[in-house]
């Protein structure tokens, strides 16, 4: 068996142990002589399944009693259009939500939910022209708009394609009005570190990078967002219906709910997501050392108090030189590294199940094409 280096910014990696474990449950799952991918989502077995992958959740995100965790479908791109439709399109015509855009993701998500209601671009850090699109930085303060009566905040908290990144979950709470619920994609880097989720009204997360396969979406919601939903919507699109039948008022992505249980398993094992955070520091401050020491030869766009621990965006000097390093990565075992298509350049996506020694991989690689390359 020979398994790469895989930088892929999702589909992404999966821990080593998890995907042995599904490989020896493949055909009979603890004696249940069928695979989870053929057994009853009704019967005690994927019951058990569930059950156990939401407590796990629970205790690593330490998450409150009174929030609601669903296990969905779509993506987080469907999020773009569910999250207004049960949080916005019920309200009066006059009231809007806010959106701060500090990437192509919460970019696209303004986008999507112009088409459900009224929302508002509370804030824009982007600038025509400049390399990535002008998406280097988190806006400041002094550069918010914010509406107070706004019926949520919307922030994507990490934006892959840019490597643009919040923080601080308390810093970011400050900046939101009084009594408007702060609603996060967290698809990139959920599970990376702890997180204050009391800051939050709802967030949610599209599976395939931090947590489990493609197939699966995270959502989890306070409890008092509930049923605010118009009666118009679908009823697969209503938070509370969903909540109401334990995310299975249809057939839920079985497998993809029970990889993504033996993620947060194998998370627990790690020492929890305080651990997870030291080791996804270490791992980016070494990409990051590379690049900044390399004397213009790599070069990262992003402000370093903004830069991303989880996905790292990176140019050459000589741009005709990326077809040549991705070739030469791809040869020496560093798959995933090509730049987001929007952007180009090269991009390392170093998600919990990325070991330091995959990093370690890199940055030698790296400085070996640079000396190679003068």
């Amino acid at each position: 068996m020979h398994r790469v280096w895989n930088f892929s910014a999702g589909p992404a990696a999966l821990p080593t142990e998890v995907l042995l474990q599904v490989q020896e449950e493949l055909l009979d799952w603890q004696g249940a002589g069928c695979s989870v991918m053929e057994m009853s989502h009704r019967g005690k077995e994927f019951t058990g399944i569930i059950e156990a992958a939401e407590a796990d959740l629970r205790e690593l995100l330490d998450i409150p009693a009174d929030y609601e965790v669903l296990f969905l479908q779509g993506g987080a791109t469907l999020q773009f259009a569910q999250v207004p439709m049960n949080l916005l399109a019920g309200l009066a015509d006059e009231q809007s939500a806010d959106y701060i855009v500090t990437g192509a993701w919460s970019k696209k998500a303004l986008q999507e939910a112009r088409r459900i209601g009224q929302v508002r671009q509370a804030a824009s850090v982007e600038v025509k022209g400049e390399v990535a699109d002008g998406f280097t930085r988190l806006p400041r303060a002094g550069e918010l708009d914010l509406d107070p009566d706004a019926a949520y905040l919307h922030v994507c908290t990490n934006e892959t394609i840019h490597g643009v990144e919040l923080h601080d979950d308390a810093a970011l709470a400050a900046w939101v009005p009084a009594g408007v619920p702060l609603v996060a994609d967290m698809s990139s880097h959920i599970l990376s570190r702890p997180l204050a989720l009391r800051h939050y009204g709802l967030i949610y997360a599209g599976a395939q990078k931090n947590i489990g396969p493609a197939g699966l979406t995270l959502v989890i919601v306070r409890q008092d967002l509930l049923g605010r939903a118009p009666a118009g919507i679908p009823t697969l699109m209503d938070y509370q219906v969903m909540a109401e039948n334990g995310s299975m008022l249809n057939t839920p992505p079985t497998f993809a709910i029970y990889v993504a249980g033996l993620v947060f398993q194998w998370l627990k094992r790690q020492g929890g997501l305080a651990a997870m955070q030291a080791i996804n520091r270490e791992k980016a401050a070494l990409l990051y050392a590379a690049i900044d020491a390399s004397q213009g030869f790599y070069q990262n766009p992003v402000a370093a108090d903004c830069r991303s621990f989880m996905n790292i965006p990176f140019t050459l000097a000589r741009p005709g030189l990326d077809a040549e390093f991705l070739a030469q990565a791809r040869a020496a075992g560093l798959l995933g590294l090509k730049g987001h298509k929007s952007v180009g350049g090269v991009r390392a996506s170093l998600y919990n199940a990325m070991p330091l020694d995959g990093v370690r991989a890199l940055v030698h690689f790296m400085n070996d094409f640079a000396a190679r390359h003068p």
